[in-house]
């Protein structure tokens, strides 16, 4: 069975591929225009690029919204995470804005969330939601993952996920949370 995966960043569809070995799906890309994300939720989000996506294919298809959500801020950047800086903002501009934002917070609690929408012939047929706990650190630290990763330390895996392997992140990560839910969904729904 092939389930596809709709994305444009290929930080997530590297951690997507390396995580559909583990269920027997594979997930490949789709190369169509990314649509917007007008929601003001994560799973919003997720259903608005799926069922876009989903257009192209009659078969299953997911896409995803994910960000960090930092409680001294109130939940953000959350949504906005991508373009937390701005609309053409870069990673490193993301992480210069959140921690100027911080300056000066002791508490800096942190969650990464992953929705996964899954669709087929045109409609949602479920979202998956992962979230994975941890702090934001004062300076970044690693060279692995994209995005919040060098600033996000978690317990679980003992670093950032920037120092962390791609292995270790997915044994925790809010994206792995998710696609094991949507995995585990598609092994006992349908016959693959």
């Amino acid at each position: 069975m092939i389930v596809y995966c709709a994305t444009s960043n290929p930080g997530k569809l590297r951690e997507f591929q390396k995580a559909a070995p583990d269920f027997g799906v594979r997930a490949l890309p789709i190369k169509v225009p990314p649509p917007g994300e007008s929601g003001d939720t994560f799973e919003a989000n997720a259903a608005e690029k799926a069922l876009a996506y989903g257009q192209h294919t009659p078969e299953y298809l997911f896409a995803d919204d994910s960000g960090l959500e930092v409680d001294a801020l109130g939940g953000a950047p959350g949504v906005y995470s991508a373009r937390y800086a701005g609309e053409n903002a870069t990673d490193a501009d993301n992480n210069a804005l959140l921690l100027d934002r911080l300056q000066g917070i002791q508490a800096r609690t942190a969650r990464f969330v992953c929705v996964i929408a899954l669709v087929r012939g045109g409609r949602l047929v479920k979202t998956f939601r992962g979230t994975v706990e941890g702090r934001i650190i004062e300076l970044p630290r690693g060279p692995e993952g994209f995005g919040y990763d060098p600033l996000f330390f978690c317990d679980a895996v003992g670093c950032t996920f920037g120092e962390a392997s791609i292995e270790q992140k997915m044994q925790v990560s809010h994206r792995a949370r998710a696609l094991d839910q949507m995995f585990t969904y598609l092994r006992n729904s349908v016959s693959i």
